[in-house]
């Protein structure tokens, strides 16, 4: 860090505050090695005003229910040596879309059969969807069918969905 670039670098206290959350939180995301930073001659943190997208990454995909190790692994695809470009992040975003349209589907799965759960207090091990999801109407179709019906409903409930929430 060099004074010429000094304008880069932000303090932890600066970065927490930017960010809206606690100075911990931002020490926790570097021991997860979400963010990191370098230290001056006085062992003061510093972080690279970039750490700010990060932080907002991290935010809002905690808020959604994302795992700490679901954004490791989407920000581990970013640069390292550089400022991530536009393209980096547009290459981060389109490998991480698929692992959350996944997320969407087990999400709108379990959905749909807590719908069809509620009052029905069976509990049965056999039978429910939830407790046995390996063999959903095993008595009544194969697997392979109850999947395939069950995945036609679910992409078309994501699409109604998305049509009735255009963003």
């Amino acid at each position: 860090m060099t004074e010429k670039n000094a304008h880069q670098w932000i303090s932890i206290g600066e970065l927490a505050k930017r960010s809206g959350v606690s100075v911990s939180a931002v020490r926790f995301y570097e021991e997860k090695q979400l963010i990191w930073s370098v230290r001056t001659d006085g062992n003061q943190r510093r972080y690279q005003r970039a750490m700010l997208r990060r932080v907002a990454i991290i935010k809002v995909a905690q808020l959604v229910g994302v795992s700490l190790e679901q954004v490791k692994s989407a920000l581990d695809i970013l640069p390292k040596d550089r400022v991530p470009s536009s393209e980096d992040w547009q290459q981060m975003s389109q490998q991480w879309q698929a692992d959350l349209d996944q997320q969407i589907m087990g999400l709108l799965k379990l959905r749909l059969q807590l719908d069809k759960c509620i009052g029905c207090g069976c509990l049965s091990v056999k039978q429910c969807p939830l407790r046995n999801p390996d063999d959903q109407c095993g008595e009544q179709i194969t697997g392979q069918q109850y999947q395939d019906t069950l995945n036609v409903l679910l992409k078309q409930e994501l699409l109604s969905s998305l049509q009735v929430h255009q963003f």
